[in-house]
């Protein structure tokens, strides 16, 4: 069946729309859509929404490069509200924060946080990334290209190096070697995953499974 015709429009033609990051789900956004900027969505895979304000269509970065490519997109069980999970390029809201929900409640008194950074958990993700490109576009005095040229004989030695660095550094109970040593450890360890073709997604997931 197709997403449109079990879309339940309003009376005005419109639904709401919740923008969120794909990789971290944090909330991003909520917007409306037509039908015209649901179908323009789906055809360009970039998020278009309709403007109430302004009367028209505007895809999410037109003006300022902020765009949302659309990874995932669903619709909830009553069909009156879409979900499009998001690859956010640069800020979500207009205010040039991450996300637009930058207020906090405490109570009844509202608190900006800075959401300008994504998660903490958001740079093993950054990371896998950048070892990607790495492997996809080598880089002269690069660590990480010299890892990938020596092969998988090489990187694991170096994850079996680091993880025995921490247990060291455990041992002895000095915390910032145990923060240095583990950042060392994942570093390493993501760069076997790019090796043997896993994505970190795929750790999630099975740390979910067994959860």
């Amino acid at each position: 069946m197709s997403i449109i015709s079990e879309v339940k429009f309003d009376e005005k033609g419109l639904v709401p729309a919740i923008a969120q990051d794909a990789k971290t789900k944090q909330v991003l956004m909520m917007a409306y859509m037509n039908k015209e900027s649901l179908e323009k969505t789906i055809e360009t895979g970039k998020a278009t929404y309709f403007s109430r304000s302004r009367n028209k269509l505007w895809t999410k970065g037109e003006e300022s490069g902020h765009f949302q490519f659309v990874k995932d997109m669903y619709l909830d069980c009553d069909g009156d509200t879409l979900l499009l999970e998001v690859e956010q390029l640069g800020a979500a809201c207009h205010t040039n924060n991450y996300s637009c929900f930058y207020r906090k409640a405490d109570g009844q008194e509202l608190t900006e946080i800075d959401t300008a950074e994504r998660p903490v958990g958001q740079i093993l993700y950054e990371l896998y990334d950048v070892i990607s490109d790495r492997l996809e576009n080598p880089k002269e005095g690069s660590y990480t290209n010299y890892l990938f040229d020596k092969g998988i004989d090489k990187i694991l030695k170096k994850v079996g190096e680091e993880a025995v660095e921490v247990v060291i550094a455990a041992k002895d109970d000095d915390k910032d070697a145990i923060q240095y040593e583990v950042a060392d450890l994942l570093f390493h360890l993501w760069v076997m995953l790019k090796q043997t073709g896993i994505e970190p997604d795929d750790i999630f997931y099975e740390l979910k499974f067994r959860r």
